[in-house]
This record gives structure tokens, sequence and C-alpha cells, in this order.
């Protein structure tokens, strides 16, 4: 192949990747959701509900953390949409807010116990 055959081909590449690129914005908002998973204790709370939902007092007891602790922590991944709550009387139970999050989750161990 010459040079300028290549040249062409590499411009086609690069036009095709750029415009399937998302927006700038969308890439932001991706890289803040990987953000909230590169804690380890909120890795620890998704983990804790991924087969039911919790009440903080039951996740503090579970993880060995404070509940003020716990109730950060979930406060941070209820603004990032990774776990939803609903009101049982004066109790609050957390649970994961879709099944999205359990395959970021089961995808993320699968790669790392490779």
């Amino acid at each position: 192949m010459e040079e300028k055959e290549y040249l062409e081909d590499h411009e086609e590449l690069l036009k095709t990747v750029l415009d399937r690129q998302p927006a700038d914005e969308v890439l932001y908002d991706l890289a803040e959701l990987f953000k909230v998973f590169g804690d380890s204790t909120r890795i620890k709370i998704l983990y804790a509900m991924f087969e039911t939902e919790l009440c903080v007092n039951d996740i503090a007891r579970l993880l060995n953390l404070s509940q003020s602790s716990v109730s950060h922590q979930l406060r941070i991944l209820k603004t990032s949409k990774l776990v939803k709550f609903r009101r049982e009387g004066k109790s609050v139970f957390y649970s994961l807010d879709d099944e999205h999050i359990k395959l970021i989750l089961s995808m993320g161990m699968e790669h790392v116990e490779e």
C-alpha cells in the first residue's frame, strides 16, 4: 500500500471514530459515574445490596461502619442513581437502582478475577 492510500484510509478511520464519539458532556458524566465506583466503601455497600434491599442500620452492622458514614455514602450513591430507596413506616430501605448496576458490578468483578 502506498503512503498516500494509507493516509487516506487512516483519515477515513479517524473521521469514523470522531463521528461516533459521544458528546463531551456525556463522557464527563460517564467519568463521574466511574469515580463513584472508585471508592471501596461504596463498592462494599453496593455488593451488600446485590441480593436484597437493606436499611442503613443493617448496612452499618454488616460492614462494621457508622450509620453516619453509611448515610453519607448512600447519599452519593443515590445522587449518582446507583441506589434507590423506599420508606416503610419510619424505616428507609435501599436497593440497587436497576439491573444495570448489577451488570456493572458483575462485569467489573469478572474482569478483576481474570
